[in-house]
């Protein structure tokens, strides 16, 4: 699986055709382009191909907030390490690629020593999964812990970078930044105050110009609400931009508000993942497996209480 942070190695870009949107190309009726841009598919040919197999899928959960704790409102936090368990044998059965986990996947401790435990011990549940673990940064992970901390002491390789798997490219992003561009860790920061700073930026335009495949955003916080709201990145209109600038972002996949949501903007899905945390009882779980077909159409098969969706490329 190869992988890129900011220094990462260059790769082809996309030809004339290929920068086309893929939504541009697969609108219904008429003729369409194959999503590898060699040829043209006629409607029944495009409906027939929406039948085949998904060309990988992988498996998402967020906002797992683990701690040794008693509960507060709605969320359990001694029981998430058993609605973990049980997406992770979801998964492992469905024989999805990789698992990507949207942000925090612990809950903020009082001492360093005890954030850590708790981090390590929800990556030991978690690495019962029999692939490539991803991890975008939560603001709850870095309420105790730096980021240099929250990586060396579970399977998060760096703040944000891309991978690709299969035919797909895929960008796990940070806004886990202050506005004026000083990075969460160790209680600076109001979680309302939440933004991707210029340097990201950039190196989100560079990394989707050097991919020549249809890709995918991973992401902690909201890209997809208006500036001013709680959940929502300062500068996420900048950042829509981008990815649409692209024409290759088919889908943004985030958490943070514990709720499921889905909206389009510009031709890309932002869907929201509910939380693991919210609630008790394995009724309460929450967790999905997102199916990728070679036309572009994503399947999201939620369990438990995060929905079902069937996004259109």
């Amino acid at each position: 699986m190869n992988q890129s942070t900011g220094s990462s190695k260059s790769s082809s870009t996309f030809s004339d055709i290929r920068q086309i949107s893929r939504r541009a190309f697969l609108y219904r009726g008429g003729l369409f382009l194959t999503a590898s841009g060699t040829g043209i598919l006629t409607a029944s040919q495009l409906a027939a191909q929406d039948q085949t197999e998904p060309e990988l899928c992988f498996g998402v959960m967020t906002d797992i907030h683990h701690a040794d704790k008693e509960h507060a409102g709605t969320r359990y936090y001694r029981e998430s390490i058993r609605k973990v368990n049980e997406g992770i044998d979801q998964f492992n059965n469905a024989g999805c690629r990789f698992l990507i986990t949207l942000g925090d996947v612990v809950d903020a401790a009082e001492k360093v020593e005890t954030e850590i435990g708790y981090l390590k011990t929800i990556d030991a549940e978690l690495a019962r999964f029999k692939g490539d673990r991803h991890f975008a940064i939560g603001n709850h992970c870095v309420y105790t812990l730096t980021k240099e901390q929250f990586i060396e002491n579970c399977a998060a390789r760096a703040p944000y970078y891309s991978f690709d798997a299969g035919g797909f490219h895929f960008l796990v992003l940070d806004a886990c930044f202050r506005a004026d561009g000083v990075a969460y860790g160790a209680r600076n920061y109001e979680w309302t105050d939440t933004d991707i700073p210029d340097i990201e930026k950039e190196w989100i335009k560079a990394d989707l110009d050097r991919t020549d495949k249809p890709s995918i955003c991973f992401v902690h916080q909201h890209l997809d609400l208006p500036v001013g709201n709680h959940y929502a990145i300062k500068t996420s209109p900048e950042v829509r931009a981008i990815l649409e600038k692209s024409g290759k972002v088919l889908a943004v996949l985030q958490g943070h508000s514990h709720k499921n949501d889905l909206k389009e903007i510009n031709g890309i899905h932002y869907c929201t993942f509910a939380a693991v945390i919210e609630g008790s009882g394995e009724e309460n779980n929450a967790y999905g497996i997102v199916e990728l077909y070679p036309n572009g159409n994503i399947n999201v098969k939620g369990f438990k209480k995060q929905e079902s969706h069937k996004l259109s490329a």
